[in-house]
C-alpha cells in the first residue's frame, strides 16, 4: 500500500534548498549551508527531513526518517478522533404543548447535546393553530433558555409554512467532556431519534 506521508516530504539528498534551517532534539536551530546540514543529521545517525518547503529559509528536521513518519501518523490519527460526528436530532412540539412533554423534552435534547448533537426543535401548526404562532415562539425561546448551560442557538426561530424552527448546537466544553469521557466508555451506535410532544388541542382538529 503506497503511503503518501513518505511522498509528502524530501529527505536528505533530495532536498534543492542551497542553505537550510535546522531543528531537532540536541541542535542549535539555525541557518545551515546544505552540506553542512546533511554532515550534522548524519553525525546524529538521523536523517534531515524537509518539513517546511515554502518557508525561506526552508526549515528541516533532523529525526530519523521512519520515526518522523510514524509520528505524523500518530498525529492524524488522534486529530481524527477528536474530530465530533455530529448529528442532528429533532424534537416536535404542538403549540399547546404542556410543561410535562416540554420538560420530557428538555431532557430528551440535553441527552441529546451531551452526546455532541445539534438540535432542531420545531413547532408544528396544525390547521387554525397558526394563530398561536407568538405562543409557539416563545415555547422555543423558553426551550432555548432552558438549555442554556449546555447549548448555543445556532439559529433564531423561524416560521416556514406550518413549522416553526429553532437549532442549538452543543457548547465546546459539552464536547470536550464527551470526548473526555469516550476514551473510557466504549461508544454506543447513534440511532436517529425524531421526539415528538403530544398537542391534545391540535391534534384534535
Amino acid at each position: 500500500m503506497k503511503d503518501d506521508n513518505k511522498d509528502q516530504y524530501r529527505i536528505n539528498g533530495q532536498i534543492r534548498a542551497k542553505e537550510v534551517r535546522i531543528v531537532g532534539d540536541n541542535i542549535e536551530s539555525k541557518v545551515y549551508p546544505i552540506a553542512q546540514a546533511l554532515r550534522i543529521a548524519e553525525e546524529h545517525e538521523a536523517d534531515l527531513v524537509e518539513i517546511s518547503p515554502t518557508a525561506q529559509p526552508p526549515v528541516c528536521r533532523v529525526i530519523d526518517f521512519s520515526k518522523f513518519l510514524y509520528q505524523q501518523k500518530k498525529r492524524q490519527k488522534e486529530m481524527k478522533a477528536k474530530q465530533v460526528k455530529t448529528e442532528v436530532k429533532e424534537i416536535r412540539f404542538g403549540p399547546q404543548t404542556d410543561d410535562h412533554d416540554f420538560n420530557f423534552k428538555k431532557n430528551h435534547a440535553i441527552s441529546f447535546l451531551k452526546e455532541g448533537n445539534k438540535v432542531r426543535a420545531y413547532v408544528y401548526f396544525k390547521g387554525r393553530s397558526i394563530l398561536f404562532k407568538e405562543q409557539g415562539e416563545v415555547l422555543l425561546l423558553r426551550f432555548a433558555n432552558d438549555l442554556e448551560e449546555y447549548a448555543k442557538v445556532e439559529m433564531m426561530p423561524v416560521l416556514e409554512k406550518k413549522k416553526m424552527t429553532i437549532v442549538l448546537a452543543p457548547k465546546k466544553e459539552i464536547i470536550k467532556k464527551k470526548n473526555t469521557d469516550a476514551k473510557n466508555v466504549q461508544p454506543k451506535p447513534q440511532k436517529q431519534a425524531v421526539v415528538t410532544a403530544s398537542d391534545p388541542e391540535t391534534e384534535n382538529e
